[in-house]
């Protein structure tokens, strides 16, 4: 049983009705200064109701913050699976378009004065600028349904050739490069010893 602490004024005058009115209230102390205290008591039913208003008070409190937790959760989960892959449809109508892509760029440099310029801007701005992005998408959706060795073979191997120059276009660049360098140029390159050891050592 639940018990509460209040103050409580004694007199030492006896009562009278008539001299109630002008009774003064004094403390009732004995060795501590502090007045007496009277304990209260409260009933059992208003005990077990408190009880139950505070069991209920936390069992609310606990279901919103785990409400309000799986909801984030959800959307996190939902987040990240959005940004994780998107559909296969969205990549593979873009490497189709890489791929016809390169071929009229093979065309272009094809031609007596190619417009190198022009294909590097095309090839930046255009959809083969996403072709490593693109490709490895298509790799991941291979390897989820289980031929990830094979895909990423097939990754590694375009990867490398986009990385790397062909012989005889890169002979052709040479070549266009010694047509723009000044007779005077070379002359001094030959007249120069020490620049051609040095050449040799790098």
């Amino acid at each position: 049983m639940a018990t509460v602490s209040t103050y409580a004024h004694v007199s030492k005058i006896p009562f009278n009705s008539l001299t109630s009115s002008f009774a003064l209230p004094v403390y009732f102390t004995s060795k501590s200064k502090s007045p007496p205290q009277v304990r209260c008591a409260l009933s059992p039913s208003e005990w077990r109701e408190s009880r139950r208003l505070v069991s209920i008070s936390l069992a609310v409190s606990h279901l919103m913050l785990f409400s309000n937790s799986a909801a984030a959760g959800s959307i996190l989960d939902k987040y990240v699976k959005r940004k994780k892959l998107e559909p296969l449809e969205v990549y593979v109508p873009a490497i189709i378009l890489t791929q016809l892509q390169i071929k009229d760029l093979e065309k272009t440099l094809e031609d007596d004065k190619p417009e190198f310029a022009a294909c590097r801007s095309l090839l930046r701005s255009g959809p083969a600028a996403s072709l490593r992005v693109n490709i490895r998408a298509v790799a991941q959706y291979a390897s989820d349904s289980g031929n990830g060795r094979i895909a990423s073979n097939n990754v590694d191997q375009c990867l490398s050739l986009l990385q790397t120059v062909p012989s005889d276009v890169l002979s052709k660049g040479k070549n266009v490069a010694d047509s723009y360098r000044m007779p005077e140029d070379v002359e001094s390159e030959r007249l120069d010893p020490e620049l051609k050891q040095l050449e040799s050592i790098l």
